[in-house]
């Protein structure tokens, strides 16, 4: 990684101008600033977040970073952050990347620029992203929430086994022609680890697993997307009997394209949701759906977060499973009216 030595010696001038320039830019010459910029942007330097927490040139601002406020899931989680950092004297930081990977580096970007003292990310992909391997390594504090990344510091639900003990309820209510639904596959590593627990469930039932209707989070017509699957599945006969939809938010998407269709949920085809919404139980009939604890998903992060910053260790949560850095806090079935044993045919 680029340091300012390197910014320096790109731009041609001394360290001590880069540290001006970086600091304190109204006391360079608008060429030397220019240069200097293009340097680091071209290096993808960045003052080091560590250095200047050993300064104790702290902030006091909490950098949070979510797919979205759309889904009300995220705004529960925000939620339990807010209520962790009350009376702290520290302040939020949020912005939001709408299920796009490529955003999430510019979003980091942008809080870091900000000089805060640490991050909370969901990041479309954990496991994999060079983007924790890069804080990591200059230091920064960040946790993980939502994302399901045992070798990350991160706090969630374990999604494949939540995944697969409720689409075993559906499997037990009689349903084999099982579909899941969900957002793009490629944007979330929870839908990724939530299809794969699909699968589980079908294989241990001696079932084979059905490819997943990825439907675009960022697109207007989820509706009209699940209406014209419907549509050609009708055309082939092979209309299923039970949807699973990887989060709540589809889950009613789904439910008004089948109503639209003049299908009936549950007498037509069940609908199973995932996350645990409130608004779930005022339906008619209610949701039935894996509930994960987002309140308490976001406090947690939070807390551990803050206690990565002042240097001392995290408590962990009573009934839950600390394994390496990931914090995963048990989930539960909301048994609720939109699964039913399915129609005779």
């Amino acid at each position: 990684m680029a340091d300012i030595r390197d910014v320096a010696q790109r731009a041609g001038c001394s360290i001590a101008t880069v540290s001006r320039a970086l600091n304190s830019p109204q006391l360079v010459r608008p060429e030397t600033l220019a240069r200097v910029q293009a340097a680091a942007a071209e290096l993808k330097f960045r003052p080091n977040a560590l250095g200047r927490q050993l300064r104790g040139e702290r902030t006091g601002l909490i950098g949070v970073m979510l797919p979205t406020l759309g889904n009300p899931v995220f705004a529960d989680c925000l939620e339990g952050i807010e209520a962790a950092i009350d009376g702290t004297g520290r302040r939020l930081l949020l912005v939001t990347t709408q299920y796009d990977p490529e955003r999430e580096r510019n979003a980091i970007e942008t809080l870091l620029q900000q000089r805060v003292d640490g991050l909370l990310l969901t990041l479309a992909d954990a496991e994999h992203s060079a983007l924790v391997d890069d804080l990591a390594a200059e230091g920064v504090a960040c946790q993980l929430v939502y994302n399901d990344a045992p070798n990350r510091p991160c706090v969630s639900v374990d999604n494949r086994a939540a995944a697969a003990q409720g689409v075993s309820m559906l499997i037990e209510a009689g349903h084999r022609d099982i579909v899941m639904v969900t957002g793009a596959l490629h944007a979330s590593d929870r839908a990724k680890r939530r299809f794969l627990g699909y699968g589980d469930a079908m294989q241990a039932a001696g079932l084979t697993p059905l490819p997943a209707v990825e439907i675009d989070f960022n697109s207007g017509a989820r509706g009209e997307r699940v209406r014209e699957w419907l549509a050609q599945r009708e055309r082939d006969g092979a209309r299923p009997t039970a949807l699973f939809c990887s989060n709540d938010l589809l889950a009613l998407g789904a439910m008004r394209a089948l109503r639209e269709a003049g299908l009936r949920v549950p007498d037509d085809i069940s609908v199973l949701g995932f996350d645990g919404l409130a608004v779930g139980e005022l339906l008619s009939p209610t949701l039935a759906t894996v509930v994960q604890p987002s309140v308490e998903i976001g406090r947690h992060a939070a807390q551990r977060l803050l206690a990565q910053i002042d240097g001392r260790a995290a408590s962990a949560a009573p009934g839950t499973v600390d394994a390496n850095h990931a914090l995963i806090l048990p989930h539960a079935i909301r048994r609720g009216g939109t699964v039913a044993a399915p129609p005779r045919r």
